[in-house]
C-alpha cells in the first residue's frame, strides 16, 4: 500500500471507538420487521449523522409498498456525496431491519453492550455492524481524499428481511440503483472479513392448504380431517421430495456446505381452531377440522429453475388427489426470487479482492449465500450486475440469540471498503 494509503489506514484505526458508538446507537433502535418499527428513527439518526459530514440525504418512503401503511411506514435512506471531478459512483447498501428477538438471549438484545472484543444485540451482525463499518470506511475516506472523483453513496432500506420491497426493490423501481446512475454495489451483509459474495440461491415461497369437511369430533367418521390430508402431504415430502433434494448439488460457491443442496423449510402450520388468546382460560370446542395450511420455503440452485422447483410440488400434490380419497387442495404461490450471480471478473469483485490482499494479506474466498438478499433486487430491477456482498460478521449467527459483532472484524472490513474506495474513485498510476 502507499503512503496516503496506510495513513487511511491509521485514520480507521484511530475511529474504533467512534465505530463501537455507531455501532450500539444503532442496535438501540429496534427496527423489528415484522411489523416494521422505528424505520423513521433510524432514518432521521442518519440523516443527522451523514448531513453533518457533507452527504446530502434523502428519505424515501415506499408507498404501497407490502407492509407500508401509516402505522408502520417504509422508510428508507439515501445519501449522497459528490466528489471534485467526473467517475464512478460506490454505492454501500445496508438494510436497517432486523428480525424478532426470540428466545434465550443473555444479553439486553437492544442494549448494544461490549463484551470481550465484540458488540451484542440484534442485528449487530446482521446486518448494523456492517452499515457502521461502510458509513466509518467513507468518512475516513473523504476525510483523507477530500478531492476524489466521482461519488459515494450511503444507504439504510427497509424490509430486506421480509422480501425487501418497501426497500431496495422500491428504490430500484425508481432508478436508484439503474447503471448509469451506479456502477459498483457493496451490500455489508455478514459473509466475514475475508470473503467475498458474489450472489445467492433462489427462493420459491408458497402456501399449500387441505380441505376436509367439520364434524363432531366424537364422530370424526361424519367429517373429513384436514390435518390428516395434510400429514400425508408431510409424509410424501419426507419419503419422496426430501431426499431428491438432498442429492442436488450445485457449482455455485454456496456456504455452509449443507447449503450446495436444494433444501426446504416447513416454516409454519396451521390447522383446525386458531390459538386463543394466552388469557383464555376454556377448552377447546369439539370439531374436526376442514382446513390445515402449511407455508413451505423452498431454496433452489442456478441448475433448478421456477418451473421445475414449484412443479415438483404441485406432481406431488396431483398425485395424491389421484391416490388419497377425498383429497382436496390448493397451492398458492407467495414469492419467487431468482438465484443471482456476479461474474467473477466483475469490476468491484477485482477491487475488493486486491484490498483484501493489501489489508488482510491473504487471499479472499469466493461464495454465495444460502438464503436472498438485496442483489436480487439491484440485479433484476435496476440491472446492475457489478454487485457484490461484502462485510463483517459471522453468518451463522444471523438471527440467532446473542447475535455480535466482532469490533476487530469491523476495523478490518471498514480499511478493505475504504481501500477499495481508493482504486475506484482515485486516480492510479
Amino acid at each position: 500500500m502507499s503512503v496516503d494509503t496506510d495513513r487511511l489506514m491509521i485514520r480507521i484505526q484511530s475511529m474504533r471507538d467512534e465505530l463501537i458508538q455507531l455501532t450500539q446507537d444503532l442496535i438501540r433502535i429496534p427496527t423489528l420487521n415484522p411489523p416494521g418499527d422505528c424505520y423513521r428513527d433510524i432514518c432521521d439518526y442518519l440523516d443527522t449523522r451523514l448531513t453533518r459530514h457533507g452527504f446530502d440525504t434523502q428519505l424515501i418512503r415506499a408507498h404501497g409498498a407490502p407492509g407500508d401503511s401509516d402505522k408502520f411506514p417504509r422508510w428508507n435512506i439515501v445519501a449522497h456525496k459528490s466528489g471534485h471531478h467526473p467517475g464512478d459512483c460506490v454505492h454501500f447498501n445496508s438494510h436497517t431491519d432486523v428480525v424478532e428477538v426470540g428466545h434465550g438471549w443473555t444479553f439486553d438484545p437492544f442494549g448494544g453492550e461490549v463484551h470481550d472484543g465484540k458488540i451484542y444485540g440484534r442485528g449487530a451482525c446482521d446486518m448494523k455492524g456492517g452499515l457502521a463499518a461502510s458509513i466509518i470506511a467513507a468518512e475516513a475516506f473523504i476525510a483523507e481524499f477530500p478531492d476524489f472523483h466521482g461519488a459515494i453513496e450511503i444507504s439504510g432500506t427497509a424490509d430486506e428481511e421480509s422480501g425487501g420491497y418497501g426497500g431496495v426493490a422500491h428504490l430500484a423501481e425508481q432508478g436508484f440503483f439503474a447503471p448509469e446512475r451506479v456502477q459498483h454495489v457493496i451490500i455489508p451483509e455478514p459473509l466475514n472479513k475475508d470473503r467475498i459474495c458474489l450472489g445467492h440461491r433462489g427462493g420459491w415461497w408458497a402456501e399449500i392448504e387441505t380441505f376436509g369437511e367439520i364434524a363432531h369430533g366424537s364422530m370424526p367418521f361424519l367429517g373429513d380431517c384436514a390435518v390428516r390430508h395434510m400429514g400425508a402431504v408431510l409424509d410424501k415430502f419426507e419419503s419422496d421430495l426430501f431426499p431428491a433434494m438432498a442429492a442436488r448439488h450445485t457449482d455455485m460457491p454456496v456456504v455452509p456446505e449443507g447449503a450446495r443442496s436444494s433444501t426446504m423449510n416447513i416454516n409454519s402450520i396451521h390447522g383446525g381452531q386458531p390459538e386463543q388468546p394466552e388469557d383464555y382460560t376454556g377448552l377447546p370446542a369439539h370439531c374436526v377440522p376442514d382446513s390445515c395450511r402449511i407455508v413451505i420455503d423452498r431454496r433452489y440452485l442456478a441448475e433448478e429453475n421456477h418451473a421445475q422447483v414449484s412443479g415438483e410440488v404441485k406432481q406431488l400434490l396431483q398425485d395424491l388427489a389421484q391416490n388419497r380419497e377425498n383429497f382436496r387442495f390448493e397451492m398458492r404461490e407467495l414469492n419467487h426470487v431468482a438465484p443471482s450471480m456476479t461474474d467473477r471478473a466483475a469490476p468491484v469483485v477485482s477491487t475488493v479482492d486486491r484490498a483484501i490482499h493489501d489489508v488482510l494479506g491473504k487471499a479472499p474466498d469466493y461464495v454465495a449465500s444460502p438464503g436472498t438478499y438485496d442483489q436480487k433486487h439491484i440485479d433484476r430491477i435496476g440491472k446492475l450486475k457489478n454487485c457484490i456482498a461484502y462485510g463483517p460478521g459471522i453468518l451463522e449467527l444471523a438471527h440467532k440469540p446473542d447475535e455480535y459483532i466482532g469490533i476487530d472484524d469491523m476495523i478490518d472490513s471498514a480499511k478493505v471498503m475504504a481501500h477499495s474506495l481508493t482504486q475506484l474513485l482515485l486516480p492510479q498510476e
